[in-house]
């Protein structure tokens, strides 16, 4: 298998590991622009460009109803939180009341402040796991990132990426781009703090912005353990979070057992329209049921390779040759290489992550 692109393998697990010494990566497909696609009347989604240093920025739904306005995920940097915010009082004159977070990844979190100062009235909320770990976790990952510069230098004197691969003039120019742009991102978390949500819910919260319904509910677990998804059931849109993110899931941790479960659930709520947390919209459910697939037969693989004795590095030395690792390569990242290489450390996180949550059974 091809090493992954160094930069590509980093931002994603440090977006997951919180700013770990893992292997490096951004989002599957890197996004230089900010668009916005309207869903619905009142009903809209920005997608905003990576920041600076190329870590992802996750995306937003705005939900206008005749009273308030609700917001999915407040992504990564105050600088996009301020657009959109702008954004939103073009659109309409009325206050965002609730501000929902899908999970507790700092790059759908860290403008929860940003627009607590611009509403005054707002409620940020989370499941009571995600408020638990943005509380206790994001500060620290927040002072932890500024040394993702020395660990880049550190891996560019050495020649050698983290997986002990060879650093090709592509991954030196990617280490290179990420040190330059850190210290602009570095830069605008130092203007403010991670604020914890408000109200931390376990099920279901239900919410009329006037007229219309959003309903936030946990379906279980799977990227952590308190996703959240966002449902319209009027209009059929579902704002997902990281359960599903497009072309190449994100798949560093969680719970690759429940996660099948959970978007089950999910494809059962029947939308019309998903949202992911990271890549395009998606107009139907076959996405989702591709990211089932691929993690029932891993896990599926797995279990026989505990079954048989194997240890994790016996069971991750073999699972790739018992599963059609190309065809899964191809049908999720298509011939594009960057997506390809994404695939393949998302694919082996995936592989970890099943037998460390099997084993334990």
């Amino acid at each position: 298998m091809n090493p992954i692109p160094a930069r590509r393998a980093s931002l994603v697990a440090a977006a997951i590991l919180v700013v770990t010494a893992a292997p490096l990566g951004a989002a599957a497909t890197r996004n230089k622009e900010r668009t916005v696609v309207d869903l619905a009347e009142g009903v809209h989604v920005i997608r905003h460009p990576d920041a600076p240093d190329g870590f992802p920025q996750g995306n937003t739904l705005v939900v206008i109803g005749s009273r308030s306005v609700l917001v999915v995920d407040s992504c990564l940097l105050p600088s996009s939180a301020r657009q959109d915010i702008e954004q939103i009082r073009r659109w309409t004159a009325k206050p965002v009341t609730f501000l929902v977070n899908t999970h507790w990844h700092f790059d759908h979190t860290l403008g929860n402040r940003t627009y607590a100062e611009a509403f005054p009235g707002l409620q940020i909320v989370a499941h009571a796991a995600t408020r638990k770990v943005i509380a206790d976790n994001n500060p620290g990952a927040m002072a932890r990132y500024p040394a993702r510069t020395e660990r880049f230098r550190t891996i560019l004197a050495s020649g050698k990426n983290p997986d002990g691969t060879v650093i090709t003039d592509g991954d030196r120019k990617d280490y290179e781009e990420a040190i330059t742009g850190n210290a602009v991102v570095v830069k605008e978390f130092n203007t403010t703090t991670q604020t914890t949500p408000t109200i931390g819910f376990r099920d279901r919260l239900d919410i009329d912005l006037g007229g219309r319904a959003a309903e936030i509910r946990w379906l279980g677990l799977g990227n952590t353990a308190g996703d959240a998804v966002v449902y319209l059931p009027a209009e059929g849109i579902l704002a997902t979070g990281d359960l599903v993110v497009h072309p190449v899931p994100y798949l560093f941790g969680g719970f690759p057992v429940e996660f099948v479960a959970t978007l089950r659930s999910l494809v059962g709520l029947g939308a019309k329209v998903i949202v992911p947390g990271h890549g395009v919209i998606q107009r139907d459910a076959s996405y989702a049921a591709l990211l089932i697939d691929l993690m029932e037969t891993v896990n599926r693989e797995v279990e026989k390779e505990i079954n048989d004795g194997k240890t994790l590095e016996e069971a991750q030395a073999t699972v790739g040759g018992a599963v059609d690792v190309d065809g899964w390569r191809r049908r999720f990242a298509g011939e594009d290489k960057d997506d390809g290489d994404f695939f393949t450390s998302t694919f082996n996180a995936l592989v970890k992550a099943s037998y460390n949550q099997i084993k334990m059974r």
